[in-house]
């Protein structure tokens, strides 16, 4: 498909390229409305920004871009700092682009950084990514990309992952032992790989132990807060409601808080809750949440360095390829037994 560029997509928006300017580079200034209008036509219109590509193709830009949904997630601004750790040692520079969660913004992300930007890229796709010809993309034109934490199985020059499933089955474990007959798994995404592996965990250790896994036992959330504190305040007044809830994400922890405070069911008298998360202060939350916490630093600085030595020309094994970082059960308060 031809490509087109940002007077000829301003013109078909009925825009000023200045507005279409400012909406691809997620300003302010612009209406979410606006935002999403100009992504979408971008996307099918195949838009490729003119960053003065031509004249760089040949020549290297000592700049590497990781390409991340979000940086108030606290895995995420940990792994920044284990790229930026490698990266300063061999003199590259880090550009961090945020998708947002958006496809479509991902989407022209990587269209943008073919145009010759960045020398390689570490991406953690959106919670919606499927589809993989832009990577190909990159990669065909030499620039190797490698994935970390949210991967797609089999594609780039390689990935760096945790041991999801284990955790999620250690961590069910943990709650069943505790006594917990009913455990509901918060699930944030249907086509990721991390929430499948979660959830099969989850439902590894709920088999081994001998509970049937049903539709009440899973809520698929959105990556609005509100709309799922809303949820799960409903999945609370339930007559059924879980005695445990595991969050697959760390954005889930407010709202099940929130919900659990609003609900007035004390935690954990009355509803054990645990999670996925890196967050900082997990230890000072009232009370201290339960969580699998990932290798996040080790995560982005591994990830860093499968990159370089892509760009590097250095063969690259197997076992190189596709490493699994462990991650770690951390009990506190929020499942534990009261007293």
């Amino acid at each position: 498909m031809a490509t087109i560029g940002m007077k000829e997509l301003a013109k078909k928006l009925k825009l000023s390229t200045a507005t279409v300017s400012k909406a691809l580079r997620d300003s302010y200034d612009i209406s979410e409305k606006t935002k999403q209008r100009v992504l979408k036509l971008a996307h099918e219109l195949n838009y490729v920004p003119n960053a003065h590509a031509s004249g760089l193709r040949g020549k290297k830009s000592k700049t590497i871009a990781v390409v991340i949904p979000e940086v108030a997630d606290s895995y995420f601004a940990q792994a920044i700092n284990g790229v930026e750790t490698v990266a300063q040692k061999e003199g590259f520079h880090v550009l961090v682009y945020l998708t947002h969660e958006q496809v479509e913004k991902e989407n022209l992300i990587l269209q943008e950084l073919l145009n010759g930007r960045v020398d390689g890229v570490l991406i953690s796709v959106t919670s919606q990514s499927k589809d993989v010809t832009t990577i190909d993309k990159l990669i065909s034109t030499g620039i190797p990309v490698v994935f970390f934490d949210r991967v797609f199985e089999g594609q780039g020059n390689g990935q760096i992952t945790t041991d999801d499933f284990d955790a999620s089955y250690k961590l069910t474990v943990h709650l069943i032992e505790q006594a917990c007959k009913h455990i509901v798994f918060l699930l944030f995404s249907e086509s990721l790989n991390i929430s499948t592996q979660r959830m099969n965990g989850y439902k590894r250790a709920l088999h081994e132990y001998g509970f049937n896994f049903t539709e009440n036992n899973l809520l698929i959330c959105t990556n609005q807060d509100q709309e799922n504190k809303e949820s799960i305040y409903k999945l609370l007044a339930r007559k059924d409601r879980p005695d445990a809830i595991i969050a697959s994400v760390e954005k889930l922890i407010m709202p099940t808080y929130l919900a659990c405070m609003e609900r007035n069911l004390v935690i954990p008298g009355n509803i054990r809750v645990a999670a996925f998360s890196n967050l900082v202060q997990a230890e000072i939350l009232n009370p201290a949440i339960t969580t699998i916490t990932q290798p996040a630093f080790e995560m982005g600085k591994t990830a860093a360095d499968l990159l370089l030595k892509a760009l590097k020309g250095k063969p690259i094994d197997q076992e190189e390829s596709n490493v699994v970082l462990p991650s770690v059960l951390e009990i506190r308060n929020s499942t534990k037994t009261p007293f």
